[in-house]
């Protein structure tokens, strides 16, 4: 790659980067998604992977799973009446390791570090509250992580791709 493809492709990646993600952010809270920022993270995930569209899916079924993951663990530790410490780590040690183990037998279903992000996205957000006060957050969540894979992960790349081939058809 020459200079002028990698000049192209940062200014490129910053424009799509500077336009998506914005307009995300104002959107997702002009309809009540308190969690619009989920998308940036996940978005982080899915380029972490390489921009594969091809495991867009498998990564936002990770996602779905770490969220649903996230609520199973508070439910869990509100319902234990042990030290608080010990039902953390007995959580996470079971949960933990069934996540690896179902989505390590499922690869091609599941993307398990997206599972993993996922869940510690939504014991972040979750975690502090009682279950009886999740309200919506765990639809919001979800929400928040498929658009940080489809819109802004996905999103972003096509834009870019867009505009090179618009740039090299130019000059």
């Amino acid at each position: 790659m020459d200079a002028k493809e990698k000049r192209q492709l940062k200014w490129t990646l910053a424009l799509g980067i500077a336009l998506m993600p914005p307009i995300w952010a104002v959107l997702s809270g002009a309809v009540g998604i308190t969690t619009g920022a989920v998308a940036l993270i996940c978005a982080g995930v899915y380029v972490a992977n390489g921009n594969k569209t091809s495991d867009a899916v498998k990564i936002s079924i990770g996602f779905l799973l770490g969220d649903l993951w996230a609520m199973i663990a508070v439910f869990i530790m509100e319902k234990l009446q042990w030290n608080p410490n010990v039902e953390l780590y007995l959580t996470l040690f079971v949960m933990g390791g069934l996540a690896v183990l179902i989505g390590e037998t499922l690869p091609q279903i599941i993307f398990t570090p997206s599972w993993l992000c996922g869940w510690a996205i939504g014991l972040t957000i979750l975690g502090p509250l009682s279950v009886k006060d999740f309200g919506t957050l765990p639809g919001q969540i979800a929400v928040a992580m498929l658009a940080g894979v489809f819109y802004v992960g996905v999103g972003v790349d096509a834009f870019q791709k867009w505009l090179l081939k618009l740039l090299n058809k130019r000059g």
